[in-house]
Protein backbone atom coordinates (compact mmCIF):
# COMPACT_ATOMS: atom_id res chain seq x y z
CA UNK A 1 0.00 0.00 0.00
CA UNK A 2 1.17 3.52 -0.79
CA UNK A 3 -0.11 7.03 -0.17
CA UNK A 4 0.73 8.68 -3.95
CA UNK A 5 3.13 10.77 -1.86
CA UNK A 6 6.31 10.88 -3.99
CA UNK A 7 9.41 10.30 -2.11
CA UNK A 8 12.81 10.64 -4.83
CA UNK A 9 12.87 10.90 -8.68
CA UNK A 10 15.08 8.01 -9.66
CA UNK A 11 17.07 7.77 -12.89
CA UNK A 12 16.68 4.28 -15.27
CA UNK A 13 19.88 2.67 -15.47
CA UNK A 14 19.07 -0.37 -17.49
CA UNK A 15 16.25 -2.69 -18.52
CA UNK A 16 16.80 -6.08 -18.62
CA UNK A 17 14.41 -7.85 -20.48
CA UNK A 18 15.96 -11.41 -20.29
CA UNK A 19 17.08 -11.27 -16.53
CA UNK A 20 17.00 -14.78 -15.75
CA UNK A 21 14.31 -16.11 -13.06
CA UNK A 22 12.95 -12.80 -12.53
CA UNK A 23 12.15 -12.40 -16.08
CA UNK A 24 12.63 -8.39 -17.18
CA UNK A 25 14.16 -6.27 -14.61
CA UNK A 26 14.69 -3.01 -14.10
CA UNK A 27 17.94 -1.20 -12.51
CA UNK A 28 17.27 2.25 -10.96
CA UNK A 29 19.49 4.73 -9.54
CA UNK A 30 20.27 8.56 -7.76
CA UNK A 31 17.61 7.06 -4.91
CA UNK A 32 19.91 6.65 -2.11
CA UNK A 33 17.60 8.56 -0.09
CA UNK A 34 14.53 5.83 -0.45
CA UNK A 35 17.52 3.06 0.22
CA UNK A 36 18.62 3.89 3.76
CA UNK A 37 16.71 0.99 5.71
CA UNK A 38 15.47 -1.11 1.97
CA UNK A 39 15.19 -4.88 2.53
CA UNK A 40 15.65 -7.56 0.06
CA UNK A 41 11.82 -8.55 -1.10
CA UNK A 42 10.31 -4.94 -0.21
CA UNK A 43 7.66 -2.79 -2.15
CA UNK A 44 8.32 -0.14 -3.56
CA UNK A 45 6.13 1.87 -6.22
CA UNK A 46 7.90 2.83 -9.75
CA UNK A 47 6.21 4.59 -11.36
CA UNK A 48 2.98 3.92 -9.26
CA UNK A 49 3.83 -0.01 -10.08
CA UNK A 50 4.07 -2.20 -6.95
CA UNK A 51 7.52 -4.07 -7.53
CA UNK A 52 9.67 -5.77 -5.56
CA UNK A 53 13.67 -5.08 -4.87
CA UNK A 54 15.87 -8.29 -5.90
CA UNK A 55 18.75 -6.25 -5.50
CA UNK A 56 19.91 -3.16 -3.92
CA UNK A 57 23.04 -1.07 -2.64
CA UNK A 58 23.68 2.52 -1.07
CA UNK A 59 22.45 4.23 -4.32
CA UNK A 60 20.91 1.98 -6.99
CA UNK A 61 18.23 -1.04 -6.67
CA UNK A 62 16.97 -3.47 -9.11
CA UNK A 63 13.65 -4.97 -9.12
CA UNK A 64 11.91 -7.87 -11.39
CA UNK A 65 9.09 -6.54 -13.80
CA UNK A 66 6.25 -9.51 -14.64
CA UNK A 67 5.07 -9.79 -18.57
CA UNK A 68 1.63 -8.33 -16.92
CA UNK A 69 3.44 -5.22 -15.82
CA UNK A 70 4.95 -4.63 -18.93
CA UNK A 71 1.58 -5.08 -20.73
CA UNK A 72 -0.16 -2.85 -18.38
CA UNK A 73 2.05 -0.07 -17.50
CA UNK A 74 4.64 2.02 -19.14
CA UNK A 75 7.44 0.34 -17.98
CA UNK A 76 8.29 -1.40 -21.17
CA UNK A 77 9.04 1.76 -22.61
CA UNK A 78 11.58 3.10 -20.24
CA UNK A 79 15.32 3.72 -21.28
CA UNK A 80 18.47 4.32 -19.95
CA UNK A 81 18.78 7.87 -18.17
CA UNK A 82 14.52 8.44 -17.78
CA UNK A 83 13.27 9.42 -14.45
CA UNK A 84 10.84 7.78 -12.79
CA UNK A 85 8.59 8.36 -9.41
CA UNK A 86 9.85 6.50 -6.52
CA UNK A 87 7.81 5.62 -3.14
CA UNK A 88 8.00 2.82 -0.78
CA UNK A 89 5.89 1.63 0.85
CA UNK A 90 4.07 3.49 3.95
CA UNK A 91 4.73 2.75 7.29
CA UNK A 92 2.76 2.99 10.34
CA UNK A 93 4.56 5.83 11.57
CA UNK A 94 4.06 8.09 8.40
CA UNK A 95 1.12 10.74 8.06
CA UNK A 96 -1.29 9.70 5.24
CA UNK A 97 -0.87 12.97 2.79
CA UNK A 98 -2.65 11.43 -0.19
CA UNK A 99 -5.26 8.68 -0.63
CA UNK A 100 -5.16 4.85 -0.40
CA UNK A 101 -3.01 3.68 -3.83
CA UNK A 102 -2.60 -0.04 -4.35
CA UNK A 103 0.36 0.03 -6.75
CA UNK A 104 -1.27 -1.94 -9.28
CA UNK A 105 -1.95 0.31 -12.79
CA UNK A 106 -5.41 -0.14 -14.22
CA UNK A 107 -4.19 1.40 -17.60
CA UNK A 108 -2.08 3.64 -19.30
CA UNK A 109 -3.30 7.13 -20.56
CA UNK A 110 -1.89 9.53 -23.56
CA UNK A 111 -1.11 13.13 -22.72
CA UNK A 112 -3.38 15.14 -25.01
CA UNK A 113 -2.35 18.91 -23.65
CA UNK A 114 -0.72 20.50 -21.42
CA UNK A 115 -1.59 24.57 -20.71
CA UNK A 116 -0.33 26.72 -18.38
CA UNK A 117 -2.23 28.55 -15.78
CA UNK A 118 -0.04 31.31 -14.41
CA UNK A 119 2.16 28.91 -12.56
CA UNK A 120 0.21 25.87 -12.66
CA UNK A 121 0.31 23.39 -15.66
CA UNK A 122 -3.23 22.28 -16.95
CA UNK A 123 -2.59 18.37 -18.43
CA UNK A 124 -5.64 16.50 -20.21
CA UNK A 125 -5.17 12.70 -20.24
CA UNK A 126 -6.86 10.12 -22.31
CA UNK A 127 -6.74 6.77 -20.87
CA UNK A 128 -6.19 3.85 -23.13
CA UNK A 129 -9.26 1.83 -21.37
CA UNK A 130 -12.13 4.78 -21.68
CA UNK A 131 -14.37 2.55 -19.54
CA UNK A 132 -12.77 3.40 -16.55
CA UNK A 133 -13.61 6.97 -17.01
CA UNK A 134 -16.79 6.11 -15.00
CA UNK A 135 -14.57 6.14 -12.00
CA UNK A 136 -13.11 8.98 -12.38
CA UNK A 137 -14.93 12.01 -10.75
CA UNK A 138 -14.19 15.86 -10.46
CA UNK A 139 -12.89 16.26 -7.47
CA UNK A 140 -11.79 12.93 -6.96
CA UNK A 141 -8.64 10.84 -6.37
CA UNK A 142 -6.31 9.35 -9.11
CA UNK A 143 -2.80 8.18 -9.04
CA UNK A 144 -0.82 9.19 -12.17
CA UNK A 145 2.64 7.46 -12.29
CA UNK A 146 2.18 6.55 -9.15
CA UNK A 147 1.39 10.45 -7.50
CA UNK A 148 -1.96 11.03 -5.95
CA UNK A 149 -3.57 14.18 -7.47
CA UNK A 150 -7.25 15.71 -7.79
CA UNK A 151 -8.99 15.12 -11.03
CA UNK A 152 -10.02 18.41 -12.40
CA UNK A 153 -12.84 17.96 -15.23
CA UNK A 154 -13.67 14.92 -17.02
CA UNK A 155 -15.26 14.55 -20.39
CA UNK A 156 -16.88 10.99 -20.87
CA UNK A 157 -18.29 11.85 -24.40
CA UNK A 158 -16.22 14.25 -27.14
CA UNK A 159 -12.52 14.07 -25.47
CA UNK A 160 -12.96 10.66 -23.38
CA UNK A 161 -10.66 12.14 -21.34
CA UNK A 162 -10.22 13.85 -18.00
CA UNK A 163 -7.70 16.63 -16.50
CA UNK A 164 -5.40 17.86 -13.57
CA UNK A 165 -3.56 20.66 -12.07
CA UNK A 166 -0.26 20.88 -11.31
CA UNK A 167 0.93 23.35 -8.93
CA UNK A 168 4.76 24.74 -8.64
CA UNK A 169 5.64 22.96 -5.92
CA UNK A 170 4.22 19.96 -7.48
CA UNK A 171 6.13 20.00 -10.80
CA UNK A 172 9.68 20.26 -9.12
CA UNK A 173 8.57 16.76 -7.28
CA UNK A 174 7.31 14.36 -9.95
CA UNK A 175 7.63 13.33 -13.70
CA UNK A 176 5.06 14.14 -15.05
CA UNK A 177 5.74 17.27 -15.07
CA UNK A 178 8.30 17.53 -17.42
CA UNK A 179 6.18 14.78 -20.08
CA UNK A 180 4.52 16.27 -22.98
CA UNK A 181 1.48 15.65 -25.21
CA UNK A 182 1.72 12.32 -27.03
CA UNK A 183 3.78 10.65 -24.00
CA UNK A 184 2.10 7.78 -22.19
CA UNK A 185 1.82 8.07 -17.98
CA UNK A 186 1.01 4.97 -15.78
CA UNK A 187 -3.12 5.43 -13.99
CA UNK A 188 -4.64 3.78 -11.19
CA UNK A 189 -8.20 4.83 -10.58
CA UNK A 190 -9.52 5.13 -6.83
CA UNK A 191 -10.17 1.70 -5.59
CA UNK A 192 -13.21 2.61 -3.56
CA UNK A 193 -15.39 3.10 -6.76
CA UNK A 194 -14.71 0.06 -8.25
CA UNK A 195 -15.40 -1.75 -4.64
CA UNK A 196 -18.57 0.30 -4.93
CA UNK A 197 -19.21 -0.56 -8.24
CA UNK A 198 -18.90 -4.15 -7.44
CA UNK A 199 -20.83 -3.97 -4.41
CA UNK A 200 -23.82 -2.64 -6.00
CA UNK A 201 -24.08 -4.62 -8.71
CA UNK A 202 -23.92 -7.47 -6.66
CA UNK A 203 -27.07 -5.73 -4.60
CA UNK A 204 -28.69 -4.99 -7.79
CA UNK A 205 -28.69 -8.84 -9.18
CA UNK A 206 -29.53 -10.10 -5.42
CA UNK A 207 -32.73 -7.87 -5.84
CA UNK A 208 -33.48 -9.20 -8.79
CA UNK A 209 -32.96 -12.57 -7.99
CA UNK A 210 -35.67 -12.21 -5.26
CA UNK A 211 -38.05 -10.00 -6.06
CA UNK A 212 -37.64 -9.81 -10.03
CA UNK A 213 -37.75 -6.56 -12.31
CA UNK A 214 -40.79 -5.07 -10.55
CA UNK A 215 -39.27 -2.82 -7.74
CA UNK A 216 -36.31 -1.75 -10.17
CA UNK A 217 -38.88 -0.25 -12.95
CA UNK A 218 -41.20 1.47 -10.38
CA UNK A 219 -38.11 2.54 -9.12
CA UNK A 220 -36.93 3.90 -12.43
CA UNK A 221 -40.68 5.71 -13.53
CA UNK A 222 -40.65 7.34 -10.17
CA UNK A 223 -37.09 8.81 -10.88
CA UNK A 224 -38.23 9.86 -14.40
CA UNK A 225 -41.74 11.36 -13.09
CA UNK A 226 -38.93 13.42 -10.73
CA UNK A 227 -37.16 14.88 -13.34
CA UNK A 228 -39.92 15.67 -15.86
CA UNK A 229 -41.75 17.86 -12.71
CA UNK A 230 -38.35 19.44 -12.44
CA UNK A 231 -38.59 20.27 -15.89
CA UNK A 232 -41.92 21.67 -16.45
Amino acid sequence: MFTGIVEAIGTIKELIEVDGENGSSLVITDCDLILEDAHLGDSIAVNGTCLTITEFDSTTFKVGVSPESLRRTNLGLLKSGDKVNLERAVASHVRFGGHFVQGHIDTTAEILSVTPDGEALTFWFKPKDPSLLRFIVEKGFIAIDGASLTVIDVDDNDKQAFSIMLISYTQDKIVTAKKHPGDTVNIEVDLMGKLLEKQVILQIDKQLSQQGATMFEDMIGKMIDTKLKALQ
